[in-house]
């Protein structure tokens, strides 16, 4: 079954944390802050499941954002996401509140083991039935390294051939187990047949790993992989490893270069590119009237936005310390090459607005939405524009960010859900109980 059958995938983006990717969110009126309350995330993931969305997955970083002046200082006054909850109890919850939407989390290759990352997914695909992704990060800044003991981040590539490593490792982990190695014969005193379960003996140049994993192979076999990589070196990877990748192209025209490419490398690799799904993180301003969604985004553009807040944050992505920086400074090749956090926001700016690109212009597009496409209107109007990028093939589906929490996702599954379903653009309803099955991604057998 090919992915690219006519239906788009769509994707909650979530953070278990005081605020969405939109640093404003916590202030706006209608936003609950139920963040330290297991219901308020049970909450989001039975509004989704109403909507038939294929996976809600959760967003990390493992340090509050600490970069700009060498101070959490800005982040804990702004809000700026200095609350980040532990995702694999975050998942837990809603596993156990929810029936068929599938549920990832982002997990570190630089700060993680390949056992830890291999034990945790296994469990949740056990535990939810088959619904685990792992968002893969190799994460991007010396705040998170200095609570793992360590004092800076690797450098950017360095970081990548690390994660190679690991995901070899993590999935072999996965394949210690064959499908039918649980006997479970009482009378005969036979747990599981030895012949199938194996030891791993990975010896490398990151990673010794001995294995056997001490979980059974999952209801997927494997838990569905992401991955958000958009410079040269994290395309490669995602390449190699994703099965759904995470993108951020502000504008039609650089989504379908980066869908043409991405989906060529695949090609190379001789992997099916129709079988990767490839997601642009957009947001969805939708009003019962046209006139109700404009007034309702000026509200995020010109009363939520803190500068500061989205300096600190851009500090944090960028791996960069930009407190002595005038707003007006060009944001320079030089600069670029000399950082080692998210080199891709940079990309895909210039790609939006040309190559003069200031530090204002940088912290302007993180703070208005424009990191992915905005759509604005009535349910019908956003779904016009949904409609064109998945027809264009300018994506495979979305990764819906939210304004405000509730509320964004309950207003795109009560307005624009439904329009999607009649233009027969959705599903209507789950067909299979994986993850894998919302996808239509094919279950891997064991050393594939």
């Amino acid at each position: 079954m090919s992915t690219r059958d006519g239906k788009l995938a769509l994707v909650g983006f979530m953070q278990a944390g005081n605020t969405s990717v939109y640093s404003g969110s916590w202030r706006h009126p209608a936003t609950e802050h139920g963040f330290l309350d297991a219901a308020y995330y049970q909450r989001l993931g039975q509004i989704l499941e109403a909507g038939c969305f294929d996976l809600m997955f959760f967003d990390d970083r493992l340090a509050m954002p600490g970069i700009y002046g060498g101070s959490v200082a800005e982040a804990v006054r702004t809000g700026a996401r200095p609350v980040k909850l532990d995702l694999s109890i975050v998942l837990g919850a809603i596993a156990g509140a929810t029936r068929h939407i599938g549920l990832g989390a982002t997990y570190s290759t630089t700060y993680y083991t390949p056992f830890h990352v291999a034990r945790t997914f296994a469990t949740l695909d056990h535990l939810s039935g088959g619904r685990a992704a792992w968002n893969i990060v190799t994460s991007v800044n010396d705040s998170e390294a200095q609570n793992h003991g360590v004092d800076e981040i690797l450098g950017h590539d360095a970081r990548y051939d690390r994660a190679d490593e690991f995901l070899e490792a993590t999935v072999g982990l996965w394949d210690t187990w064959d499908d039918d190695a649980l006997v479970l014969d009482r009378a005969a005193g036979r747990f599981a047949d030895p012949d199938k379960v194996r030891e791993l003996k990975h010896d490398g140049e990151y990673f010794t790993v001995r294995g056997p994993l001490t979980v059974p192979r999952g209801p997927q076999g494997r838990p569905v992989l992401l991955q958000a990589g958009s410079s040269g070196r994290g395309r490669d990877f995602a390449s190699r490893w994703a099965e759904v990748i995470f993108t951020g192209d502000p504008n039609i025209d650089g989504a379908r270069a980066h869908y043409r490419d991405q989906k060529a490398r695949i090609a190379e690799l001789g992997r099916d590119p129709d079988r990767v799904k490839m997601l642009p993180m957009a947001y969805a301003v939708v009003g019962e009237t046209r006139a109700q969604a404009e007034d309702r985004e000026q509200l995020l553009l010109n009363d939520l936005v803190d500068p500061q807040a989205s300096i600190t944050l851009l500090s944090e992505l960028m791996n960069f310390d930009f407190a002595d920086i005038p707003m007006d400074a060009p944001i320079t090749d030089e600069l670029v090459e000399s950082v080692n956090g998210i080199r891709g926001l940079v990309q895909n700016l210039r790609s939006h607005i040309g190559d003069d690109v200031t530090l204002a212009d940088l912290a302007g597009h993180r703070a208005t939405l424009l990191q992915g496409p905005r759509f604005v209107g009535t349910g019908t109007e956003v779904a016009d524009q949904m409609q064109e990028w998945f027809e264009t093939e300018a994506c495979d589906g979305f990764v819906m960010a939210a304004t405000h929490s509730p509320g964004s996702y309950e207003d795109l599954v009560r307005l624009v859900v439904p329009e999607l379903q009649r233009r027969g653009l959705f599903r209507t309803a789950y067909d299979g109980t994986t993850l894998r099955e919302h996808l239509g991604l094919e279950r891997p057998v064991v050393g594939s």
